[in-house]
């Protein structure tokens, strides 16, 4: 497979070497994943590094940020949606960051059958000093990237997700 450039990354090697055994397959699905995946850890790996002195964990600081984007209170059943769990993980989840004072559950009035998560002032100081160290993170790895190709890498992941999740029902 030609490479835009003279450079090669990991992933060209890997192709390669898939070339080698079915020179004919079409492998541009499998590099677009192979990058992605490659990418998505290189980020996760940075900013769990910035996490860790705060005692935090990635999970922590999506479902936090989740319940400050939607006004400081969410249903379970939209924290499952916003931090892409299971129903058993975010039980546990929850109820950890309870026994912490950064959330609390309350039986939903209007329905009594759902439970609301609230977000503590407590649990809002956490998630700001979560997104300070998230943005370090961030920060630091974009740093060299032209910011040409940001902004093209961003429009072109929005219309990948697009593509894959639709558009959010919640816009």
């Amino acid at each position: 497979m030609a490479t835009p450039s003279s450079r090669r990354d990991r992933v060209d090697t890997m192709l390669a070497f898939l070339a080698t055994f079915e020179p004919e397959r079409d492998a541009s699905a499998k590099a677009i994943a192979w990058r992605l995946r490659r990418a998505a850890r290189q980020l996760d790996t940075e900013v769990r590094r910035r996490l860790a002195p705060l005692g935090m964990e990635l999970w922590e600081l999506e479902i936090l940020s989740g319940l400050r984007r939607a006004g400081g209170t969410l249903t379970v059943g939209e924290l499952l949606d916003v931090a892409q769990l299971t129903s058993g993980a975010i039980t546990n989840r929850i109820a950890r960051l309870e026994r912490e004072g950064y959330v609390r559950r309350d039986v939903d009035p209007a329905d009594r059958r759902q439970v609301l998560v609230t977000l503590t002032p407590s649990g809002l100081e956490r998630q700001l000093q979560a997104v300070e160290a998230n943005d370090v993170a961030e920060q630091e790895i974009f740093a060299t990237i032209d910011p040409a190709l940001q902004h093209r890498l961003s429009s072109d992941l929005r219309e990948l997700l697009l593509a894959i999740e639709g558009p959010d029902p919640h816009a």
